[in-house]
Order: C-alpha cells, then sequence, then structure tokens
C-alpha cells in the first residue's frame, strides 16, 4: 500500500473509512419495502381479478373469480391465445425480464448485476403476470409478486447510497415481502428470501427480512382480510402407522420433481430451437395448448387457489382429481417453456396435493385395511414437489403449514418433503430456479456458505497469459530473466516449462533456479532438469476452494491449469495472488457505498466542494497521472487524477482506492490504498 499525504504533512480529508453494514438503517428501509410490497400485493391481485373477469365473464369488477365457471363456450380458446400476444409484445418492446415465474430473474440480478433490477420491471412484470393468468394461464401471483417485490426494493436500493450487499438485503426483502403478503405466510416469506436469494443466514439480513415481511402481511390483514389461504377441515394424519407411507410418498414427490423439471428443460429448448418462429409469439403458442385443454378441463385455467382448497377437503373424486393432475402438469409446462409471464407455486401445491389425495386413494384401493386420509397426505404433500423442484425445503414445507394453519401435519410434511428433496438433491443436478443460471454459465449454490472461495472457478481467477520458458533452456538463462525483469509479470515467482508444441512439461521456481546455480555457478544445466516434472494440477472448472485445498495439503503456492481432458494442455496458472485476488469482487460488495439516485440529483455538477473518493482499476499510469478505470465514485468523471509525486509499487491492473480534492477544476491526489493486486 502506497500512502500520500497533502502539503502539509498530514493525511488529507476524506479519508475513507471502513464501511459496514447499516443494520439500523437498512432495516428502516426494509420496513417501508415490506408496506410497499404488502401494497404491490393488493394490486397485483385485484388486477388478476379485473382482467379474469373481462376476459372470461365480459364485466368491470376486481372481484376475485375462478376462470373455470366461465360460459363463454369454444371462444375460452382464443382468451389465453390473446393474453400470450400481449405478454409477447411486453417482452419485446418493454422488458425481456418479464418472462418466466419471478424467483430466477431475482436471483440473476443478484447474480449478475449486483441486485439492480430496472424500475421498469416493477411496473411490466405485475402487468404481464396479470394479463397472462387473467386471460387463464394456469399460474399463481406468488412468482410474479416476488420479482416485483424484489425490484421495488432494488429501486429503494438505487435511490440512496448502498453497498451491494445492503441492496441485495432489499431486494430480499422486497421479494420475501410479497410472497408473505400474498399467502398471508411471513415466515415462508423470509425462508424464501434466504433459501434462494440471500443464502446466508446473519443477523444483518435476518432482522430486515422478518421487519419486511411482518409488515408486508399487516397491510395484507388491512386489506384482504385475516384468512388463512387454504381452509382444511380436521385430518387424522396416524403418524405413527403412516410413517412408512408418508416415506413412500416422498419418493413419489421426489421423482415427479425430477420428471417436471427434465421435461420443462426440454420444452425450453424446444421453443429456444424455434427460429422461423419469432419470439414474440411463442407465448402465444403455449396459450393455444392451454385454450384447448381450458375448453375439455376449466379447472387447468388461473391460479386454482379454490381447486387446492376442494382437493385438501377431498371434495373431488379420484378420477377428477388425476385428469386435473395431469393436465395442470401439461399446461404449466408449456405454458412455462413457452416463455409467457407467471408464478410455479400454486400450480406446484395443485399438483403436489393431488399426487398426494390420489396416492391414499390408490393405496386404499390396493390394501383396504391401510384407512389412509385423503385429505391428511394431500397436506403432507402439498409443499414436496417445490421442495425438491426450487431446492428449498425449510421455504416450502413451512408454507405448506402457514398457509393451511394445521400444525398437526408438522411431522408428516417434513418427512415427505425432506425425503422428496433428498432424492432431488442426488439425481437433479440444478433446480428448476438456477438451470436457467447455469445455462447463462453462472453458479448458483444454494448452501449457507460464506466463503467466496466455494463460489468461485479456478476459470475465474486463473491468469491466462502465462510467461513460459523452453524445457531446453539453461537455469541461467532463465535467472537473467529474472534478475533484469523482462517477463511479462515479474511478480511470478515460478515458470511453466512448455515444450515448442505447448505442451506442459515441468514448472521451474525460483527456490529450484538458486538451488541449480549453487551446484553449477555457470548454470548451464536445462530448466526441465532443475524444476519438478511431477505436477500437482487444477481444473478450469473446478472451484477455487478446491484448488486451494490442493496447495495446503502438497505445500506448495502455484498450480498450472490445465484442460480436464488432456493434462498437458495448460490453459492457465492459478497462485497465492490470484486466490487473494478473488476476494476482490466480495470486498468491492461489502466495502464500496455506491451513490443512489437521490444523491445524485442533489449534486451541483461543477462545485462538488472539496473533492471525495474513487475506487476502481489502473488503466494509465504516469509520473503525474493516473487514469482509472472506476468501479464507484463520487462525481462520475472523477477518472483522472493529478499526482504530486510518483507512485511506487502501484502497478496496472491494481485496484485502488483513491482520495482526492479539487483544485480548479482538476482532481488533485491525497491518498491512495491498495484494495488488490493484479497477479
Amino acid at each position: 500500500m502506497v500512502t500520500f499525504f497533502d502539503r502539509a504533512g498530514e493525511p488529507g480529508e476524506g479519508e475513507p473509512g471502513s464501511v459496514r453494514f447499516r443494520v439500523g438503517f437498512i432495516s428502516l428501509l426494509a420496513s417501508i419495502v415490506g408496506m410497499i410490497a404488502g401494497l404491490a400485493a393488493f394490486l397485483l391481485f385485484n388486477l388478476i381479478g379485473l382482467f379474469t373477469n373481462l376476459a372470461f365473464y365480459g364485466v368491470w369488477s376486481f372481484h376475485f373469480r375462478s376462470a373455470a365457471e366461465n360460459q363463454r363456450g369454444a371462444w375460452v380458446i382464443l382468451i389465453p391465445v390473446v393474453g400470450g400476444l400481449i405478454i409477447g409484445l411486453m417482452a419485446k418492446y418493454g422488458s425481456p425480464k418479464i418472462r418466466g415465474h419471478g424467483i430466477p430473474e431475482a436471483m440473476e440480478a443478484v447474480l449478475t448485476s449486483k441486485s439492480r433490477i430496472e424500475a421498469k420491471v416493477a411496473i411490466l412484470k405485475p402487468i404481464s403476470a396479470a394479463i397472462g393468468i387473467g386471460s387463464g394461464g394456469p399460474f399463481g401471483a406468488e412468482g410474479p409478486i416476488i420479482q416485483t417485490g424484489g425490484a421495488l426494493g432494488s429501486l429503494i436500493g438505487q435511490l440512496v447510497s448502498t453497498t451491494a450487499s445492503e441492496r441485495k438485503v432489499l431486494l430480499a426483502c422486497g421479494a420475501g415481502a410479497g410472497l408473505a403478503a400474498m399467502f398471508n405466510a411471513p415466515i415462508t416469506g423470509a425462508l424464501l428470501a434466504i433459501e434462494l436469494l440471500l443464502f446466508e443466514f446473519q443477523a444483518r439480513s435476518f432482522i430486515p427480512l422478518m421487519l419486511a415481511s411482518a409488515l408486508a402481511v399487516a397491510v395484507r390483514l388491512r386489506l384482504f382480510g385475516d384468512e388463512t389461504m387454504f381452509q382444511v377441515g380436521a385430518f387424522d394424519y396416524d403418524l405413527i402407522h403412516g410413517i412408512p407411507f408418508y416415506l413412500l410418498l416422498g419418493l413419489i414427490c421426489g421423482f415427479a420433481a425430477i420428471g417436471f423439471a427434465s421435461v420443462l428443460r426440454r420444452l425450453e429448448h424446444f421453443f429456444d430451437g424455434m427460429k422461423k418462429i419469432p419470439t414474440v409469439l411463442h407465448p402465444a403458442i403455449g396459450a393455444l395448448g392451454l385454450g384447448v385443454t381450458g375448453y375439455f378441463f376449466p379447472r387447468v385455467f388461473g391460479p386454482g387457489y379454490s381447486t387446492i382448497v376442494d382437493v385438501l377437503n377431498v371434495r373431488l373424486a379420484f378420477t377428477a382429481v388425476l385428469l386435473l393432475l395431469i393436465f395442470k402438469a401439461a399446461v404449466v409446462l408449456l405454458s412455462l417453456g413457452s416463455g409467457t409471464s407467471g408464478g410455479t407455486l400454486a400450480p406446484m401445491f395443485m399438483m403436489s396435493a393431488a399426487i398426494g389425495s390420489t396416492f391414499a386413494m390408490s393405496v386404499n384401493y390396493a390394501i383396504p385395511g391401510a384407512h389412509l386420509s385423503a385429505g391428511a397426505y394431500a397436506v403432507a404433500a402439498m409443499g414436496a414437489l417445490l421442495c425438491a423442484c426450487a431446492r428449498a425445503p425449510f421455504t416450502f414445507l413451512v408454507c405448506a403449514i402457514e398457509t393451511t394453519h394445521d400444525f398437526h401435519a408438522v411431522a408428516p410434511v417434513i418427512l415427505v418433503c425432506v425425503v422428496a428433496d433428498a432424492i432431488a438433491v442426488r439425481y437433479m443436478p440444478h433446480s428448476i430456479m438456477t438451470e436457467k443460471l447455469a445455462r447463462m454459465g453462472f453458479g448458483a449454490g444454494q448452501d449457507y456458505e460464506a466463503n467466496s472461495l466455494k463460489q468461485l472457478k479456478v476459470a475465474d481467477v486463473m491468469v491466462r497469459d502465462v510467461v513460459t520458458v523452453l524445457p531446453e533452456e539453461s537455469v541461467r538463462e532463465a535467472a537473467d530473466r529474472f534478475a533484469i525483469g523482462d517477463l511479462k509479470n515479474s511478480r511470478h515467482h515460478a515458470l511453466p516449462i512448455v515444450d515448442s508444441e505447448g505442451r506442459l512439461q515441468g514448472l521451474v521456481t525460483q527456490g529450484d533456479l538458486l538451488r541449480a546455480l549453487q551446484a553449477d555457478p555457470e548454470g548451464g544445466t536445462s530448466v526441465l532438469d532443475a524444476g519438478a516434472r511431477s505436477l500437482v494440477v487444477a481444473y478450469p472448472d473446478e472451484r477455487v476452494f478446491d484448488a486451494v485445498t490442493k496447495m495446503l495439503e502438497n505445500n506448495i503456492g502455484r498450480l498450472p491449469v490445465v484442460d480436464r481432458n488432456d493434462a498437458q494442455k495448460m490453459v492457465g496458472y492459478i497462485n497465492r495472488a490470484n486466490v487473494m485476488g478473488s476476494w476482490r469482487g466480495h470486498l468491492h460488495a461489502e466495502s464500496v457505498r455506491e451513490h443512489g439516485w437521490w444523491r445524485n440529483l442533489k449534486s451541483i455538477p461543477e462545485d462538488r466542494g472539496n473533492g471525495g473518493v474513487a475506487t476502481g482499476r489502473v488503466e494509465s499510469l504516469t509520473d503525474d497521472q493516473l487514469l482509472l478505470s472506476p468501479n464507484s465514485d463520487l462525481n462520475g468523471d472523477a477518472n483522472v487524477f493529478l499526482l504530486s509525486a510518483p507512485v511506487r509499487g502501484v502497478l496496472l491492473g491494481d485496484e485502488v482506492r483513491v482520495s482526492y480534492r479539487k483544485e480548479s477544476g482538476r482532481n488533485i491526489v491525497v491518498r491512495i490504498e491498495e484494495i488488490s493486486s493484479r497477479q
């Protein structure tokens, strides 16, 4: 680290201190986000009611009702198609982010854009979802309100000055609060944010989450009333005698989840491959299949909250429940695969409950003395399919209990959901929430891991342009190259030995060269004889954590990175410095507070005071000028800085934090801190 002082010999003003996560301030913002998300849930619910009434009943009413009771006849085939066309146009000319079921899109914002979501998503997503569901889409409002609430939280995080970590918590608070308000389930909302967006369980995030969820439910109680989402009767769960059946039901739900995810993936690939048909028409194609199915079996239209209650309370015959399971699964898969807008929670709850109900009825038919309660097994299975598909067991097993208020079902629900999740973990590489992200090349591990080394791949941090030596090169020649510093990267303490055909032969370190020179001062020995030929290597697709483990276990400080299919094809190089540098993004997210819209609106472009702080990579460096590629700065144009003395110890590519003052419109460097070095 290099420090500059002002002319008085004292550290200049504007010296940055350590930025800490502001739990109190973020909790206050989260409370505001929670109340706004509760209001947004109310508006979305009523919008769905309005579009349903207009499309299927021809009346202007916000009263929520099922589309299954419509009297449109064959016209119902075209209603979803019109809705699909509108969504396709909104996605093309508005934002493609409105496609999908909401949660993966929120996860994508966390992973790819530092939790920033565009304002138009907060407007277009609920409208598109209301049109899609109101025109018969077989979805629930939960996924869209999760994305909408997340967008609202993100926007508030962009309005004020926040770090990326603080903004992520606000996004998660909005998403969780939206679900809490829609389902009247505050614990479920908080757990969803933890399991699918934050991947951490810390007081700094848990406190804001619970505040946001609780206040969102308070708004719901005022606007919706205090009603259980799914009212069920009193069932005999018979846990002692039913354990084998609950375990078997869990296995069935687990494999059903694998099948659902596999078919969805294939349908998405199918629609992605339809190059001759414009993407804007894809939702309409899926909606056509929905319309035809809905004409013969109207219960597949809409979220089907009342149908879920009917299944849970055993008001439908075995044949009706079985047909509901088959047709609902078909239209949900087709609609999701075509890229329309809607949530998966309600339809998957319906399918899960149908699996549990048909399972109990089938067992009773096959084993007359079993006496299983179809309602009990429907409740026990209700969250299992989503537990396994989304890899969020805590969230959806708690959701099944919170939405029914049947606390006698706790143990059966846990058994079925955990077994289903275990099957999915074993046989399904990606959840339906992370499948899209995996295809984009992003690793979205759903474990509570604070160690970022377990989230990064070696390919993300390795050096690709590696300086090498030929096997026949002498020790003296290699030592001279180190001594005169003509290496492209003089900080490396070892050189890979690569032959003229580009094949990795070994590795020679500075220590190897010194020992060889001690034995032969003339340095005539070849580097191949002086270096190591038996190498420990890393692979580009393995975690940085695994590479570090290899270094520690073998007491070495660097690893050649080779192609997994060809151990002599070197593709990069990783050492201790690269590992330290891999924390750069984590440190930036935790400690760099970015200015929000509010502060920018208040700023005066030409006269901002005495200066500020900027961070970024060094692009150009001379004795009297520093050019920075900023990650975050106060002025927006603060990337050229004048130096009062030459900088020592800072190289091109290093990430630095610069404190500066303004004099006559120029940025004068006061202090430079090296955040990380490019190795």
